[in-house]
């Protein structure tokens, strides 16, 4: 797959388009007791993290601690190691302790994804080929190839672990369950069918249920299964509520099951980024629109922070905006 176009499909995530309708909120709030200063330029952007150009990054839970080799790009992280790459296809593992590399792997693709537990890594590669690699013996236990695909959208979801379980999601709207000590025989979920675009950008957990999405269709599976097909920008979880928002503008809450508890609707919303914590929803449109939400979406402020220009991307309570972080918790309704 060719690197320019998996650029261009990440910019995508942020650009419109000339012929796009924006959303034009009649009244909009000062968000400026919460915004500080953030510096560095996104050079890579995953579902878990943002690298910059400074060789920092930040993950999901907030800022990084270490400082990055020139080249690699931060994927993901455990209470252990910090998991990078680089373009030549090198995986390495960096010890949050000693903050030193203590492995390096070559695949010889890039990696897009990846976790570890108990001493082996999941991975998944560009060319879409997912496996597991046991660090100790330095072996491939599984590998195998999935088929190839020629556009992705950029916030790729890393595997997760339930129990002995390695859930992989692929670039091909699968997820792949795998038992991690018996990985030969791994169960094939199509979450959605669609030819471009169709990557995993959700994965995650609500109670005993997975939660999965790509851009156009949200699965639950386990215990109780549901599905929804739309056209979606993010999804959140919070309090055993499912968020979605949708590429409409809409913000549906469901239940585990993806049955519909609230809708909220923002006429041509496109938004960048979202998540739901601690009562509150929250939903940035590309033009810089903030949208503060009850959790049962019946009440909403919208503050003013300006246009998405370089990349947006949530790390716990904040949401980090080109040279700018956002506390959310001190914009209120």
């Amino acid at each position: 797959m060719k690197r320019t176009l998996w650029i261009a499909l990440a910019l995508l995530v942020f650009s419109g388009c000339g012929s796009k309708k924006y959303f034009e909120p009649t009244q909009t709030y000062s968000a400026k007791s919460a915004i500080n200063g953030h510096k560095g330029k996104s050079v890579y952007l995953t579902r878990d993290g943002v690298t910059f150009d400074n060789r920092t990054y930040i993950g999901a839970k907030g800022r990084g601690t270490l400082l990055l080799d020139k080249g690699d790009h931060y994927l993901g992280e455990n209470s252990t190691y910090v998991i990078v790459s680089n373009i030549e296809g090198k995986l390495s593992l960096i010890s949050k302790s000693s903050k030193k590399r203590v492995k390096t792997i070559e695949f010889h693709v890039p990696v897009v994804s990846a976790a570890i537990k108990s001493g082996k890594i999941v991975y998944l590669l560009q060319d879409n080929t997912f496996g597991i690699y046991k660090i100790a013996n330095d072996e491939k236990i599984i590998e195998s190839k999935s088929d190839d695909t020629f556009a992705v959208d950029a916030r790729i979801a890393n595997p997760i672990f339930v129990d002995n379980l390695a859930v992989i999601p692929t670039l091909d709207g699968k997820i792949l369950i795998v038992d991690m000590n018996n990985p030969e025989n791994a169960k094939v979920i199509y979450v959605s069918s669609k030819t471009n675009l169709n990557n995993l950008i959700y994965l995650s957990r609500v109670g005993n249920l997975l939660v999965a999405a790509t851009p156009y269709r949200i699965m639950t599976i386990g215990s109780s299964e549901g599905e929804f097909a739309e056209g979606i920008s993010e999804v959140s979880i919070s309090n055993k509520s499912i968020y979605l928002f949708t590429k409409a503008g809409e913000i549906i809450k469901f239940s585990p099951e993806l049955k519909v508890l609230a809708r909220a609707k923002f006429k041509f919303a496109h938004f960048s980024v979202a998540t739901a914590f601690g009562g509150r929803v929250y939903a940035m449109d590309q033009k810089g629109s903030l949208i503060v939400l009850s959790a049962d979406l019946k009440k909403h402020r919208i503050y003013d922070v300006g246009d998405v220009e370089d990349f947006a991307f949530v790390s716990g309570d904040k949401i980090y905006k080109d040279n700018t972080i956002i506390s959310l918790r001190k914009l209120g309704l």
